[in-house]
């Protein structure tokens, strides 16, 4: 009696990890592409860098206000098959960038 018990509460715990890992790298996947838009790279190039990162299947946004950047990363981690059907969770998670200027940075170093 106490085997089935163990078993779900294993496949729960797997799947939690499964999800934890998802988020990480939700956030990993809008960083990179908020700091690639702000770099100034091309922001298709920047959101399929940031698809590779992410989760499969996971949708990623950019949205450019002229002076900050901000990257949306949307996932799904399925719920394990077989005996136990658990929901699907979404993951998710925004990044945002200020756009680095044309021509390098302008700072207030000492004058040449």
């Amino acid at each position: 009696m106490v085997l089935p018990l163990l078993l779900a509460v294993t496949v729960g715990l797997v799947w939690l990890l499964a999800v934890g890992a998802a988020q990480v790298r939700t956030v990993d996947a809008a960083r990179e592409t908020a700091r690639a838009v702000a770099r100034g790279d091309p922001v298709p190039e920047a959101v399929q860098r940031g698809r590779r990162v992410a989760p499969p299947g996971s949708t990623v946004t950019v949205h450019d206000d002229g002076g900050l950047v901000t990257a949306v990363v949307v996932g799904r981690v399925a719920g394990p098959g077989g005996l136990f059907r658990l929901p699907a969770a979404t993951v998710s998670a925004d990044a945002v960038a200020a756009s680095e200027e044309a021509g390098g940075v302008t700072g207030s170093g000492p004058a040449p």
